[in-house]
């Protein structure tokens, strides 16, 4: 009876530490494995569902300009063809991408030098640029989620240079493989912060195994001691970022070669910062 009663005991007192949270460490572990603020150190990338298509849509340069500016610089101003894609309207499928989405609709994105780009509802931009400079321009069309067209002649380079005398001068197209930064790009605020549009322009080139890759390294924000996360690309398409924490984080795109070696020549790689906040004002 000593003995049957032991166990009785036992029995119940493991009953009453399981009750009371005996298995409680295990739990807190689970807990801390799926918290948000744990999640959210972990940057991860998601497919972006099929966009739609614009079969014919072509962007061309129709007119460029340059007039002296004072003794050092010069006003640039470019025109575009735009055909088979309307600008300012909202690509069909924009409230079931839930991602930033402009409000003034399908644009163009005008990139100098790889700078982070402007963005164009009207087919014309113009800009002052020093004296004796090279520059190199893409501009593409873009969905009104900033999501790029790719098809072909959806999108350009233009090579070119202003001389001293303020004179633009046509430079030859170039031939090496070039990439262009997209997205993310600026602030993001509250809902917009869920999936972030990683988004590129490859040029003279395709991606592919056994090719030509972008290489993405992604510093999230808080600090040195958040982790770097590195993606390498093989296909040509948008993703979305997703659990980034808010503040300010850096991301860096290198086009690499077969060997993962980065490419030589102008805009093969470009580092860029963009800033994510629950809601205004941004910190």
């Amino acid at each position: 009876m000593k003995y049957t009663s032991g166990i009785l005991y036992a029995v119940c007192c493991a009953t009453v530490l399981s009750s009371c949270g005996g298995e409680q460490p295990k739990t807190e572990q689970a807990t801390e494995a799926v918290s948000p603020a744990a999640v959210r150190q972990s940057p991860s990338l998601s497919a972006v569902t099929t966009s739609p298509e614009f079969p014919g849509a072509t962007l061309s340069i129709a007119n460029v300009k340059a007039e002296k500016v004072g003794n050092d610089s010069a006003k640039v101003s470019f025109s575009f063809d735009v055909k088979n894609y309307e600008l300012k309207m909202q690509t069909s499928d924009n409230a079931n991408k839930l991602c930033n989405n402009s409000a003034q609709g399908q644009h163009i994105h005008f990139i100098m030098d790889n700078a982070p780009y402007k963005a164009l509802y009207e087919p014309a931009n113009t800009i002052t640029l020093p004296n004796g400079t090279e520059h190199y321009l893409m501009a593409f069309l873009s969905r009104s989620y900033h999501e790029s067209i790719k098809s072909k002649g959806a999108a350009l380079v233009y090579h070119f240079k202003i001389d001293e005398k303020g004179k633009l001068v046509k430079l030859d197209e170039p031939k090496t493989p070039m990439l262009f930064y997209s997205r993310p790009k600026g602030d993001y605020i509250g809902t917009d912060t869920a999936n972030l549009l990683l988004d590129y322009y490859v040029w003279n080139c395709d991606l592919a195994a056994d090719g030509y890759k972008v290489k993405a390294s992604l510093q999230p924000a808080g600090g040195v001691p958040v982790p770097s996360v590195s993606f390498t690309f093989d296909k040509w398409e948008p993703k979305f970022i997703n659990n980034l924490s808010t503040g300010k984080s850096k991301l860096e795109l290198v086009l690499t070669d077969k060997d993962g070696k980065q490419v030589e020549g102008p805009s093969t790689s470009v580092t860029r910062e963009f800033n994510l906040a629950a809601g205004e004002p941004m910190k």
